[in-house]
């Protein structure tokens, strides 16, 4: 076994080990700013470092582990995205006050051993390590919930999290039985050869759907999404952030990768799939309209575009997983932005309400300007990443005859326009009960809002490389399947 390919996992395994290390060593009576300051640089140099162990080994090619986990061009990219994802969540945790100082080392160890496990989980090519990846990053997740101090509701929602996700994990273990059994494989190349022949077979269909029912928990996808606004409002900030992004981007390649290997050639899961994304996003847009708290809001606009994501898989081709690699970064950089702005207005860690956004774009004209550019591009508003990654996904549909599904997203494209607009509205046109000061930016967190900014923009004007990059990275999906 080769184990240069492992590079990204090693690598993150070692920093975990770093962290857990410290939390072994660390005084547990409450760290002054200096002890603050030297775990946050600490994070950042590993995460920093973690991209360019990725970007290093990006076009690793491989199996490990008696071909239980595949290194491909596919597994590199969303790799990369992952480690950017951390780097990017890290940034924003230079002041978490949520969160006990003496907690600190143990919730950089979990956020690690979280994207450790996510990066296990994008290269899983057999059933049992997709199980155990996708459990490895669930109770990582579970427990940085819970981690959020003086919140009763932090501790709620941990355990609402966990039961709802050990529910989902025994539906996808049962699914992974069927299969199982069915094929006579657990491995998913192994399973692409027999699978699409057997699709007429209530077994093999059942269990299709059952597995990709621990995904779809992953992803917030219907009906496997109510712990989402509970979670989000009851994690801090910063965790809710790593959960709207980085965990999104994994559970959109794993669910890549299950369907592009089993699901080739069945009415059933389309239709399935349709009904699913038609509900999400119609569920998650008509819901985030009545909200008040912006965490909330982002909770089941993910719902909502958990939808939009499922239209790009159910096409089944190169143009419709291409399009779902390019919407996975599109969500990265869009969610991260608006997470962003209400780290920055929240530096004691409340929850941020709606109404709290008013004269935004007085007390800080930048993080005004990201909020609006974050949301429109959610909202789907040229030129931005956002739509041109909705207009991807629209059009691999209408070639494949789905015009009737695109119509149904692009009515609720607007539909999410109107909530969008309230928050937009808030920031820009409500005036503050009292007068409020001028929010205080530091000058990284500036020089990162901008760069979000552009990248967001840029992105939307030039995306050509970037969709050839994820066209790239949908042809390992497309080999031998």
């Amino acid at each position: 076994m080769n184990w240069m390919i492992a590079g990204p996992e090693i690598f993150y395994f070692a920093a975990s080990l770093w962290f857990l290390l410290l939390t072994f060593t660390a005084q547990p009576k409450p760290a002054q700013n200096g002890g603050r300051r030297r775990e946050y640089l600490t994070a950042i140099f590993l995460a920093s470092l973690g991209i360019l162990v990725c970007l290093a080994s990006v076009h690793a090619q491989g199996w490990l582990f008696t071909r239980g986990f595949s290194v491909d061009f596919f597994s590199q990219v969303f790799k990369t995205l992952l480690s950017l994802g951390l780097f990017l969540i890290v940034c924003i945790c230079g002041q978490i006050n949520d969160i006990e100082d003496r907690r600190h080392n143990e919730f950089y160890f979990l956020l690690f051993t979280c994207t450790l496990a996510l990066m296990l989980l994008v290269s899983a090519d057999h059933l049992l390590s997709i199980y155990v990846s996708l459990e490895l990053s669930s109770y990582s997740l579970y427990i940085l919930v819970a981690l959020r101090k003086k919140r009763g509701q932090g501790l709620e929602a941990g355990i609402k999290y966990f039961l709802i996700g050990s529910f989902a994990s025994a539906v996808m273990l049962f699914g992974m039985a069927l299969l199982y059994s069915s094929a006579g494989t657990a491995y998913l190349p192994e399973m692409a050869k027999v699978l699409p022949g057997m699709m007429a077979s209530p077994a093999v269909v059942t269990g299709l759907l059952f597995t990709l029912g621990g995904f779809f928990f992953k992803l917030a996808v219907f009906p496997f999404h109510f712990w989402a606004p509970d979670t989000y409002q009851g994690a801090s900030n910063q965790v809710a952030a790593y959960i709207a992004t980085a965990s999104k981007v994994a559970g959109i390649a794993i669910i890549l990768r299950v369907v592009a290997s089993a699901g080739q050639g069945s009415t059933y899961l389309v239709h399935v799939l349709v009904i699913l994304s038609v509900v999400s996003m119609t569920l998650g847009n008509l819901a985030a309209m009545v909200q008040k708290d912006m965490k909330r809001l982002l909770a089941f606009s993910t719902v909502a575009h958990s939808g939009y994501v499922l239209i790009g898989i159910l096409v089944l081709d190169a143009a419709g997983y291409s399009a779902t690699i390019f919407y996975a970064l599109a969500l990265l950089a869009m969610k991260f932005t608006a997470f962003m702005v209400v780290v920055e207005l929240t530096p004691d860690g409340r929850n941020l309400q709606i109404e709290e956004l008013a004269g935004l774009h007085r007390r800080s004209p930048l993080m005004a300007l990201a909020l609006l550019v974050a949301l429109f591009s959610l909202a789907g508003i040229p030129p931005t990443i956002g739509f041109t990654g909705k207009f991807l996904i629209f059009t691999a549909a209408i070639q494949k005859g789905y015009v009737a599904l695109v119509i149904i997203a692009m009515v609720n494209v607007v539909i999410s326009l109107y909530y969008y607009l309230l928050v937009i509205k808030a920031a820009y046109l409500l005036e503050p009960a009292e007068a409020l000061p001028p929010l205080v930016v530091s000058f990284p967190k500036k020089l990162l809002a901008g760069l979000s900014i552009a990248v967001i923009v840029v992105a939307g004007f030039f995306p050509w490389w970037l969709i050839q990059i994820a066209q790239a990275a949908a042809q390992p999906l497309m080999l031998g399947r």
